[in-house]
């Protein structure tokens, strides 16, 4: 599978039209676990429209399954502290890779913080959960490194088991069905209306942009 990072110079040269939705907390609407919640609750907000697929995703879900909203919105000097923290890592790890491979093999896990659809709150890290409140099995941690899960993070991965690919379709048809698409090395990450979705559904520009929380 090829596979489109968010490195590529395609998704940059997307435009931004952004069409003014605001940010809204989720939080009240969705099931939302606080792992990577934040003093100001900056991780609970999306862009409405996004906010409004993901209900809808969730109505498609079999019985006594339901979402588990982990993370939407990131401010972006937070999304450049993630980035270039993995970076460092990655430049540790390999001194012989030059600049332009660090870039690209970071945006395997870390959006480039200029592209990034977590700051335009058009993207969200989510996961399954049972009527207990039990997270399926998804063959992987959300949010586990290519290195730390040895690949099994793409969501396409052959090296998970049968029980969790299953669960991963069924993720992936609820949330296809509403309009989102996948970050292919993440099968956790869904966004609408950022620039790697208007890529990815040939749109001429995105809806959302970066923006702050007011």
């Amino acid at each position: 599978m090829n596979i489109v990072l968010m490195s590529d110079r395609r998704v940059a040269a997307i435009a931004v039209a952004d069409c003014g939705e605001p940010l809204v907390d989720v939080r009240g609407t969705l099931l939302v676990d606080d792992r990577r919640a934040d003093p100001a609750g900056a991780f609970a907000h999306l862009r409405q429209g996004v906010l409004d697929r993901l209900l809808y995703s969730q109505s498609l879900l079999p019985e006594g399954l339901r979402l588990l909203f982990i993370e939407g919105y990131r401010p972006p000097d937070l999304q450049q502290q993630y980035f270039e923290e993995y970076a460092d890592e990655l430049r540790t790890a390999n001194p012989t890779w030059p600049q332009d491979q660090v870039h690209e093999a970071a945006s395997r896990y870390v959006s480039p913080p200029e592209i990034a659809p977590h700051s335009a709150g058009a993207a969200v890290d989510l996961t399954l959960v049972d009527a207990d409140g039990n997270e399926l099995d998804m063959g992987t941690r959300v949010n586990a490194s290519p290195e730390e899960s040895d690949g099994a993070c793409y969501t396409s991965a052959n090296s998970i088991n049968p029980q969790a690919r299953t669960n991963r379709t069924t993720l992936a048809n609820a949330l296809s069905a509403a309009g989102l698409v996948n970050y292919p090395t993440e099968w956790w990450h869904w966004s609408h209306g950022d620039r790697y979705w208007a890529l990815m559904t040939q749109q001429q520009a995105a809806l959302y942009g970066p923006r702050d929380l007011p």
